[in-house]
């Protein structure tokens, strides 16, 4: 049986190549502005409280040792001692932060440190970030899984360490740290999401019928009995859970699996939009070309020139 999230994960190709240590001393307030970039950390030692900007208002969430929080899309949010009501957008902040080996120190250098975090920037190697990004949901908070706090002692541990290998190391661990997070936080994510459609037995089922046979001529009451559900039943549940409509999602997917194809140059547009359920190139080419700007030959051609120009040049 295919595994969504799996395949998901495996076009995003994430990496977690820069963290730094952050010791903070309360009260301590620290913002962050959308930077295009998916954000995580972990609370190594300590308490925070977290503030995450989003289309429908913010969120607070209070967070203890042991919680990771990875941020998949780019959103604006502060961090904060938990004493203190993190501030918005339009409050001050003038907390000051020096800069200390492999991190940054908050609040008041001479007051005892009260919370140490690990931060850094993800990144997703996939030209199609965006498109898979938003199967995610906004935000992923996870606690009290035992696996995941395994990984985050380990974090833990090693970011204290000055053993041979450390930042590779580190790199590793925060890696597997990203995929587990995906992979345990459906029950605690700040939106409807991929991982939260898994959550739901039913949906499963159906989500995973859908990855195994992309090229199927699915249609909503298709999807439905997959689900043993009504139609309008699963429709409702769906887009809840999942954020978007099934067969917005099912869109979504083919032209993810789609460009993934159109980069290969033994790739026929012919034989892609067979694989991704179209009976015509034509067909095919309207619906890409509406979904991602471009005509499927264009889009391909592009491809072709960005990994040639890439390439090392021979001797």
């Amino acid at each position: 049986m295919v595994d969504p999230l799996a395949e998901v994960v495996s076009l995003l190709q994430p990496s977690a190549p820069f963290s730094k240590q952050v010791e903070a001393s309360a009260p301590w307030a620290v913002r962050r502005a959308e930077t295009g970039r998916p954000f995580y950390f972990v609370v190594l030692e300590g308490r925070c409280r977290l503030r995450i900007e989003g289309p429908g208002g913010p969120t607070v969430l209070n967070l203890d040792t042991g919680d990771f929080v990875l941020i998949p899309s780019a959103r604006g949010f502060t961090t904060a001692s938990d004493d203190q009501d993190p501030p918005g957008p339009d409050d001050t902040v003038d907390t000051p932060i020096t800069a200390i080996p492999g991190g940054a120190r908050v609040g008041d250098p001479t007051r005892p440190i009260t919370t140490r975090l690990r931060v850094g920037h993800c990144v997703f190697g996939s030209p199609d970030a965006a498109l898979l990004v938003s199967l995610l949901p906004e935000w992923v908070h996870v606690r009290g899984e035992p696996r995941l706090s395994m990984l985050v002692q380990l974090v833990g541990d090693e970011s204290r360490s000055d053993r041979p290998a450390r930042e590779i190391v580190m790199a590793r661990l925060l890696d597997v740290l990203l995929i587990e997070a995906l992979r345990c936080g459906a029950s605690a994510s700040g939106s409807g999401g991929l991982v939260r459609g898994l959550s739901d037995p039913r949906l499963a089922q159906a989500l995973r019928r859908l990855h195994q046979e992309p090229s199927r001529p699915w249609t909503m009451a298709q999807l439905a009995r997959e689900a043993a559900m009504s139609r309008s039943a699963f429709f409702d549940r769906f887009s809840e859970l999942v954020g978007m409509a099934p067969m917005a999602y099912l869109l979504a997917w083919r032209m993810a699996l789609a460009k993934q194809w159109l980069r290969r140059p033994d790739a026929t547009i012919s034989d892609i939009a067979e694989r991704v359920g179209y009976s015509s190139v034509s067909t095919f080419g309207v619906a890409f070309t509406r979904h991602v700007g471009l005509p499927p030959g264009r889009y391909a051609r592009q491809a072709v020139d960005v990994v040639t120009s890439e390439e090392p040049e021979t001797v």
